[in-house]
């Protein structure tokens, strides 16, 4: 495999490992926050995404703007997953938008949401989410997607234009497996047409994406340490989804026990010897956009 456009930029050669470690979630509860803030000054993590719809997104960008050099995205939110902790869209709350279920919140699940929003109600709601985030204080560099809602086939050729048109890197991978977020093999083929186009445009496109699962909370550290040992040549983002443990995020989420383990193995002095060990080169989302602003940086996107 060549190497990637974006590490072939940034000074790397080829068969060199390349790591972003990006916290997801922030701004879902307190806990993400006070998760986040200490991990950063561990000085391991710098990179994450807030949900700029939920109830700690103020905490965010009041950290943010306390630290204007941190490494934040927007984590593009068009779903609400939790039984009873929910949040809805900040550009709307008419259910003629398909936007909302029947609670008047985000549905639940990405599937709900397919088919019933128009793309015009999405692509408003998303502009609307990225300005707030700007207007908020946070100096944005780049978007990803809450629970791969993009990542249908519908989506993608917006969330790629949206990345485009506001000079914001998108998580965007090479595509494996597809069938997992509803794609036909003609749609899987279109995928990869669009996403080369992207990747020709000077943008980068992650080698390889890792989550550390939020079911199997047990030997945390065990599998940071693995991935870590299996990790591939290129560029490859490891998303996770840190929190400290309190009575609040207990109540949101019966998958807390894994978010806590999360904040607690990144934490972990080990993970840095671990990392040096390996000869595994750290990233951020930060210097992914400098490198792309060098080469292009008043590219757009081409129609279609």
């Amino acid at each position: 495999m060549a190497i990637n456009p974006i590490l072939h930029r940034l000074g790397f050669v080829d068969g060199e490992r390349a790591l972003i470690l990006h916290a997801d979630d922030l701004g879902m509860c307190q806990a993400t926050v006070q998760a986040f803030a200490e991990l950063v000054e561990c000085g391991l993590v710098c990179s994450g995404s807030v949900m700029v719809p939920c109830p700690s997104f103020p905490q965010v960008a009041a950290y943010c703007r306390a630290h204007p050099r941190i490494d934040m995205g927007v984590h593009l939110t068009l779903t609400s997953e939790f039984d009873s902790y929910r949040w809805g869209p900040v550009s709307t709350s008419d259910p003629a938008s398909g936007l909302l279920d029947n609670e008047g919140y985000f549905p639940r699940w990405p599937e709900r949401l397919h088919g019933a929003a128009s793309p015009a109600a999405i692509e408003l709601e998303l502009l609307t989410q990225i300005r707030q985030a700007l207007e908020a204080g946070i100096d944005v560099t780049h978007l990803d997607l809450h629970m791969g809602c993009l990542m249908h086939p519908d989506l993608l050729p917006l969330y790629l234009r949206l990345a485009c048109e506001t000079h914001l890197p998108a998580l965007v991978w090479h595509p494996t497996p597809w069938p997992l977020w509803g794609f036909d093999a003609a749609a899987a083929d279109e995928a990869i047409r669009r996403i080369a186009r992207y990747q020709r445009q000077g943008q980068p496109v992650f080698d390889h994406l890792i989550e550390l699962p939020l079911d199997t909370p047990q030997e945390r550290l065990a599998q940071v340490h693995h991935a870590f040992d299996i990790l591939e040549p290129g560029l490859t983002l490891l998303y996770f989804h840190p929190a400290v443990d309190t009575w609040e995020l207990r109540a949101i989420t019966p998958d807390w026990p894994s978010r806590v383990a999360d904040y607690e193995a990144f934490k972990h002095p080990a993970i840095c010897a671990h990392l040096r060990q390996a000869g595994i080169h750290l990233l951020s989302y930060r210097q992914l956009q400098e490198a792309r602003q060098e080469r292009r940086p008043d590219n757009q996107a081409e129609p279609g």
